[in-house]
C-alpha cells in the first residue's frame, strides 16, 4: 500500500506519521516512511533550496521544477522499490501538495501539473490519501511555535487560504481516494481517526479482512 498524508502548514503530519507507522506495524506490516521534499540524499539537497528563506526570488516554475526533481528521485529510489517488496510506504506530502500549493497557490495551470507529475513519478499514484485539514491561522500559528519556519511558510495567508481550499477540492474529486480527518482535534483524536481511515481501507481491500499480508495466506 501506498499512503500519503496532507495538509496545510501546521496540520502534525510530521509527529501524526510516525504513530500511524508504528499502529502499521503493530498489524504485522512492515513499514516505510519518507517525506517530500527530500528522502533521499539528492532530494534532501533540493529540500534545503526550497525552504531556505533567503530563497525568496525563487519563482514559482522554479519551484515546482525542483519539487519534481526532488520527487522522481524518491519514487525510483525509495518507494518504488518499498512496494515491490511488498511494504506500506507512508510519505509525508506527495503529489497532490504540487496540486494544492504550486496549482491553486500560485494559479499554475492544473492541467500542466498533472502531465508533469505523472512524468516525474511514472504515473505513482496513491492508494489512500489523508488530508488533515486545519484552519490556516491556527496552523500557521501552530508552525510558528513548534517548528522551523521557512520559505514556504512565509508565503501570504491569502496563499495558505487558496492551499487549504484547493486540498478541499481535490478530495472531493477523488472521494474513494482522500479521508478528510480534523486536525483541530486534540492530537489523540486525529490519530484514532487516522487508524480508522487507514483500517477501513485495509478491511476493503482485503474482502473484510484486517490483517497483514504475511497473515493472509494465498
Amino acid at each position: 500500500m501506498f499512503i500519503t498524508l496532507e495538509g496545510p502548514e501546521g496540520s502534525g503530519k510530521t509527529c501524526q506519521i510516525r504513530e500511524l507507522a508504528a499502529y502499521l506495524q503493530g498489524l504485522g506490516f512492515e513499514v516505510l516512511t519518507t517525506r517530500e521534499p527530500g528522502g533521499t540524499d539528492i532530494g534532501d539537497q533540493i529540500r534545503q533550496v526550497l525552504v531556505r528563506l533567503e530563497n525568496q526570488s525563487l519563482h514559482p516554475r522554479t519551484e515546482i521544477l525542483l519539487f519534481l526533481a526532488a520527487r522522481a528521485q524518491l519514487v525510483e529510489q525509495v518507494i518504488k522499490p518499498a512496494l515491490k517488496a511488498g511494504k506500506v510506504v507512508l510519505c509525508d506530502r506527495y503529489g497532490d501538495s504540487t496540486l494544492a500549493y504550486q496549482g491553486y497557490g500560485h494559479g499554475l495551470e492544473l492541467s500542466v501539473l498533472r502531465s508533469m507529475l505523472a512524468f516525474a513519478t511514472d504515473h505513482l499514484k496513491p492508494d489512500l490519501t489523508l488530508l488533515l485539514d486545519l484552519d490556516v491561522e491556527t496552523g500557521l500559528q501552530r508552525k510558528r511555535k513548534e517548528a522551523e519556519w521557512n520559505r514556504l511558510d512565509a508565503y501570504e495567508v491569502a496563499f495558505h487560504q487558496r492551499v487549504r481550499a484547493g486540498y478541499l477540492d481535490l478530495s472531493a474529486q477523488e472521494p474513494v481516494r482522500w479521508r478528510v480527518i480534523d486536525a483541530s482535534l486534540p492530537k489523540e483524536a486525529v490519530q484514532l481517526a487516522m487508524r480508522e481511515a487507514v483500517a477501513r481501507y485495509i478491511t476493503d481491500k482485503n474482502n473484510g479482512l484486517l490483517s497483514a499480508p504475511a497473515e493472509q495466506g494465498n
